[in-house]
C-alpha cells in the first residue's frame, strides 16, 4: 500500500468580510494573539488582517474567562504567541462558527507522494492521509496525484469514500489497470 500525505502549506486564509473595504479574505499572517486582563477575568482574541485594507479585527478565542481555568503551558502560549498554537485555534471548527468564518485552503496544501509509486504490479492501493483538514473532493485530489483527467478517475478507481463528495479524512483507494 502507498502512502499519500496531503500537509498544509501555509495558513489557509479566512473568508471574512472586512468592516472597511468589504474585502471577502483575512490573514492571520504569522499568528497573534491579544490576552486582555479585566480583574480575574481574562479576554483572548486572535488577530486576523484584511488581505485588501490591512485593517486588524479579533476573532473572540475567550471571552471573560477566569484565569483559574487556563491550562498554564496554554496560557505561556498565548502570551508568547506559540505557532501552533494559532494554526489549533484557527483550525477549530468551534471557533469558526463562533466568529462566523470559513477557510480558503486554495494554495494552502500540498500532496506528498512516493517517487516511483506506480512502478508496482496492478492493481494499486494507495491510503491518503490528511495531516491537517483540508477539505477536498477526491476525485481531484487522485487527478492531480496520478496526472490523469478527472473521467479516467471515476473509470479506474475503486474507492471507499465517494468520488464527488468533499472530504478532509484519510481515506484508501486501488488504481485499477488502463484498459
Amino acid at each position: 500500500m502507498l502512502p499519500w500525505v496531503v500537509r498544509r502549506t501555509r495558513l489557509p486564509l479566512l473568508s471574512l468580510r472586512c468592516v472597511d473595504c468589504r474585502s471577502e479574505s483575512a490573514t492571520t499572517a504569522e499568528g497573534r494573539f491579544r490576552v486582555n486582563a479585566n480583574s480575574k477575568l481574562l479576554d483572548v482574541w486572535l488577530l486576523v488582517r484584511c488581505v485588501s485594507c490591512d485593517r486588524t479585527s479579533k476573532l473572540t478565542v475567550y471571552e471573560r474567562t477566569s484565569v483559574r481555568s487556563f491550562d498554564p503551558a496554554e496560557l505561556h502560549g498565548y502570551r508568547v504567541n506559540d505557532p501552533e498554537l494559532v494554526a489549533s485555534r484557527l483550525l477549530d471548527p468551534l471557533l469558526a462558527r463562533r466568529n462566523r468564518f470559513s477557510l480558503d485552503w486554495t494554495g494552502a496544501w500540498r500532496l506528498d507522494i512516493p517517487s516511483g509509486s506506480l512502478d508496482q504490479a496492478w492493481p494499486v492501493q494507495v491510503a491518503v492521509v490528511f495531516e491537517d483538514p483540508v477539505p477536498v473532493r477526491p476525485e481531484r485530489l487522485i487527478a492531480q496525484g496520478l496526472g490523469l483527467s478527472r473521467n479516467e478517475v471515476l473509470r479506474r478507481i475503486k474507492c471507499d469514500v465517494p468520488l464527488r463528495r468533499t472530504t478532509s479524512a484519510g481515506f484508501t483507494f486501488t488504481v485499477m489497470a488502463a484498459d
